[in-house]
């Protein structure tokens, strides 16, 4: 049973403190979804049975992965709190968060020890906000061919959200980092069992003190759902989630490299173009995973969709630059012989989702396919081709859905 304690007013507001608790029981879901990926399922289960949270595809229960169903995708470009997705490494972390006992610690090669409570960490900082994705490293792992173990995401292991907190820097700053430390290590609350490696990540001293990376008590307006991190997340802008570590309650600065499992040993990508290696093959030299790439995806209509022909088509979706905003988003009714792009919608930063749309006339009648594609910022483009990896990782190739013209 989970149990949150909480007050809106204490998150938002800095008021004073209170109390609600949600309960709930994971359980089997009742209803079914379609999740055609090649090597099944071919559905799972949906579920409402999670504290907090709307319909979710049930991947696992303990510990929890729950995956926002597609089409939610298509209602706007700021994913809703309630059907962000979830995902957890070990299932012991706390059933409830007491926000008047919860401390931050800074702590390391540091100037001083700093220990802020979340009144402290909203009222002494500047307020930052930004809209930025946040996507599993596995999300669409289960399009991977041949399959690779690990969560068999389709590709709802996405959200993205206006995240509200404040700086990491500043929260540093306060500490005093000294001369010649290297890397800032977080640790939550989550605890592990035996000899099993606690959740642990790292990153750069300089890019912790980028200005960029935030320590968030709010996403879209309102405080952190329990699963997604409550009461404080890392967020780490432009890379992915594994960085982004939930109920943040130790942050170390350290003059040395992180060993840890999860730095060293976990989460590792081939060092080759777009980390792809065939199969069986070994040798291949292996890098952490960190920075996002592009992707796009249309979102209004589901494969085997029936339209009508000789009419122009209203097509919409979502991109996203990865590490940086998106430049264009271009769709093709032809298998990629000839591009047209769509028109963006408005950017609400270079971090998150932006809505394109545009209106193709299908040759008709009989099977069509849409390609969608995304180029951003930087010059990077979608590839026709999808990677392969052990891991099943940073799966960002052109997206396609059949279409029946009659």
């Amino acid at each position: 049973m989970l149990r949150h304690k909480m007050t809106r007013r204490l998150i938002l507001c800095a008021g004073a403190a209170g109390g609600l608790a949600l309960l709930s029981k994971p359980s089997l879901a009742k209803t079914m979804i379609d999740l055609p990926l090649p090597g099944g399922p071919d559905e799972r289960e949906l579920t409402t049975t999670f504290p907090e949270k709307g319909a979710m595809i049930l991947q696992r229960t303990r510990a929890p992965l729950l995956e926002t169903p597609f089409d939610v995708y298509d209602k706007g470009i700021f994913t809703p709190n309630d059907q962000h997705y979830v995902r957890w490494h070990w299932p012991m972390f706390p059933s409830s968060v007491d926000v008047e006992d919860f401390t931050l610690k800074v702590r390391g090669h540091v100037n001083q020890d700093v220990s802020l409570s979340l009144k402290e960490l909203m009222n002494d900082f500047p307020r930052v906000q930004l809209a930025a994705v946040n996507q599993c490293s596995g999300n669409s792992r289960g399009f991977f061919e041949p399959r690779v173990p690990g969560a068999e995401w389709a590709d709802g292991a996405m959200g993205n959200a206006l995240w509200t907190g404040v700086r990491l820097k500043d929260v540093l700053d306060r500490a005093g980092v000294k001369s010649g430390a290297l890397q800032v290590r977080f640790t939550g609350l989550d605890q592990t069992f035996g000899e099993a490696p606690r959740f642990i990540k790292s990153l750069d001293v300089d890019h912790a003190r980028d200005g960029e990376v935030m320590i968030a008590y709010a996403m879209n307006g309102e405080q952190l759902p329990l699963l997604n991190g409550f009461p404080l997340r890392l967020v780490v802008p432009g890379w992915f989630s594994t960085y982004w570590l939930k109920m943040l309650e130790d942050i170390e600065v350290i003059d040395h490299p992180d060993t840890n499992y999860w730095m060293k040993t976990a989460y590792k990508i081939p060092d080759t173009p777009g980390a792809d290696m065939k199969p069986g093959e070994t040798g291949v030299p292996m890098v952490p995973i960190t920075k996002m790439v592009p992707r796009s995806f249309l979102t209004n209509l589901p494969s085997g969709a029936k339209v009508q022909a000789g009419a122009p088509l209203a097509v919409r979706g979502i991109a996203f630059g990865g590490d940086c905003g998106v430049a264009r988003v271009d769709i093709s009714i032809d298998g990629g012989k000839s591009w047209q792009e769509a028109k963006l919608g408005k950017d609400e930063g270079k971090y998150g989702f932006r809505q394109w749309q545009a209106k193709p006339t299908l040759p008709g009648p009989g099977k069509h396919a849409v390609l969608v594609r995304c180029t951003n910022d930087n010059g990077e483009v979608q590839p026709d081709t999808p990677n392969w990896n052990p891991g099943g990782y940073l799966r960002n190739v052109i997206e396609s859905i059949d279409l029946v013209v009659t």
